[in-house]
Order: structure tokens, then C-alpha cells, then sequence
């Protein structure tokens, strides 16, 4: 694993990318409200994708201070301007520029994939666990990328949210629903059949 700063508009963002050997893609995750690149089931989805053959790379959206305020956690168009900070991170640097890209959001930061999805040509896959794609209503037709929506059988509201989204989505697209599982997918086996998925996903579309 490597430590590494991701410039975006006058801040330093930190984050960390492993990277297997010869790796198929590189998965930029975007981190749900009030988590941060640290986010345990980010993380054990991100060893899901390593041991799958995919490079990924975890940071932090915001600044502690940036954080603080609540108004920024929800601020949808400025979580995707630093997510198309990473992902220009990711297309300059010489060891990872030429793999294909996707984005892995939960919660909110699902939201903020589908929208940096819908104004960068490069990413060829999204995977949202938990997303709130009603937060990117304005964009989703703009989106073009293959899009995987995933959400606990239990989380009733959030999974009506994507329910309406599927249907703006005009990209190909595609509803998982874990059964018995909440918005967390805290219940046993609920995160390994998120990591299952995306790494299906993923390995479909960026390999």
C-alpha cells in the first residue's frame, strides 16, 4: 500500500493505493457522509477488488476542517469536483494512467460517483453500495458509464431512491437488492455479497 496526496483546487486530500501485480483496472472510491478513506467496509470491499486482480485507490473527500460543516458532506457537485480530482490524479500518474477506471460510492458518496461519472468520458464502470442517486438527480441521464446499483433488502427508503433512480438512468444499468440486509450491510454475509457483486461487475466492465 502506498500513501498519497490528492491535489483538488488549493487542498490536499490523503489517501492510500494498492495495487496488485499487473492489475486489470484501478477502483476510485468515494466515501459515504460523516466516514472518511479509514471507512471499514470500504475497506474490506477494496481487499475484495485487490484480490480480484484490481488496483484501488481510497482518499479522503474533504478536509477535516471541510468535514466539520455538515453542508458540506451534501454538497454532491463539490464531493464529484474531488473525485474528478482523483481520478485526474490517477490518469497523470505513470504507473496507473493506462488502466481502465471505475468508481465505487456508498451513501452519499454513490451520489457523488454517478455525477463525476456524467462529466468524465474515462470511467468505464460505477458501483454504488447504499447510494443516494437522488442526490444526483440532475445528472443521471448524463451518465454513460455501466452502473450497478446495490442496497439492503431492509433499507426501504434508500432502496425506493434506487428504484426511481434505475429508471433515469438511461447507461446500462442494473438494481442488486441483499436480502435482510440494512443500510450498513452490517447483518453476516451482507458485505461479502456486496464485494461479490462488485467485483463481478467491475471485472465485466473494466477488464
Amino acid at each position: 500500500m502506498h500513501e498519497v496526496v490528492i491535489p483538488a483546487a488549493g487542498v490536499a486530500l490523503p489517501g492510500s493505493v494498492l495495487a496488485p501485480v499487473e492489475p486489470l483496472g484501478i477502483v476510485v472510491f468515494a466515501h459515504g457522509s460523516g466516514s472518511s478513506r479509514s471507512s471499514p467496509r470500504n475497506a474490506r470491499v477494496a481487499d475484495a477488488l485487490n484480490q480480484a486482480g484490481l488496483a484501488t485507490l481510497l482518499f479522503d473527500l474533504l478536509t477535516d476542517d471541510e468535514a466539520r460543516d455538515r453542508a458540506n458532506v451534501f454538497d454532491i457537485p463539490l464531493l464529484a469536483e474531488r473525485l474528478a480530482a482523483a481520478t485526474s490524479w490517477v490518469e497523470a500518474h505513470p504507473d496507473l494512467r493506462v488502466l481502465p477506471i471505475g468508481y465505487f460510492g456508498a451513501s452519499t458518496g454513490g451520489a457523488a460517483a454517478l455525477w463525476a461519472a456524467a462529466e468524465h468520458g474515462r470511467v468505464g464502470a460505477v458501483v454504488s453500495r447504499g447510494g443516494r442517486p437522488d442526490l444526483a438527480a440532475p445528472r443521471l441521464a448524463d451518465v454513460r458509464a455501466p452502473t450497478l446499483l446495490i442496497v439492503g433488502g431492509r433499507d426501504e427508503v434508500v432502496l425506493e431512491l434506487n428504484r426511481d433512480a434505475l429508471e433515469s438512468l438511461t447507461c446500462e444499468a442494473q438494481l442488486a437488492v441483499v436480502e435482510g440486509a440494512t443500510h450498513l450491510f452490517e447483518e453476516p454475509g451482507a458485505l461479502e455479497e456486496v464485494s461479490r457483486l462488485a467485483c463481478g461487475w467491475f471485472a465485466q466492465h473494466l477488464a
